[in-house]
């Protein structure tokens, strides 16, 4: 059954909603770097430590994302908007501009954040045209800062 709500409509609805910025790394199947700005990031869980993002099935690294083990995902500062749109960018370098190390996976980690949370795969459901990706957290740190938003089609700062 097909939904009757105008997409135009609900897509500006949800925008008054307005919500922090993360990119996500893993590794894909041939263990080379994936990337991509995430708004759709959230708690589940603090015993076990648990949060949710979610990919669309049209991204372009969907199936990398979909199939990895381990990711890491990393709350942005209000610094990071460039950033953050080269990671929203298919086919962009996204790893050049960004200053990173790798953690015990090999998967590389963005230096500059206000929190960076290493992950493993928990649990994955289904979410219409996105895969909700539930993860297990490893590992968190924090640098506080102020965050990076989006809300109404536009970048702001929190804190």
């Amino acid at each position: 059954m097909s939904s009757t709500i105008d997409s135009q409509l609900l897509r500006e609805a949800l925008g008054q909603f307005p919500t922090g910025v993360t990119i996500v790394t893993a590794l894909d199947a041939d263990q080379q770097p994936i990337g991509m700005t995430v708004s759709s990031f959230n708690s589940v869980s603090l015993e076990p430590a648990l949060v949710l993002w979610s990919v669309g099935r049209e991204a372009h690294a969907f199936e990398a994302f979909n199939q990895a083990s381990h990711t890491v995902i990393h709350v942005l500062n209000a610094k990071q908007k460039e950033l953050c749109l080269t990671f929203a960018t298919p086919g962009a370098d996204k790893f050049a501009a960004a200053d990173t190390e790798v953690n015990q996976h090999g998967i590389p980690m963005l230096k500059d954040f206000v929190a960076r949370f290493q992950c493993k795969a928990y649990n994955r459901y289904d979410g219409g045209d996105h895969v909700i990706l539930v993860s297990e957290i490893e590992a968190v740190e924090i640098n506080p800062a102020s965050t990076l938003t989006f809300h109404r089609g536009d970048f702001s700062q929190l804190g």
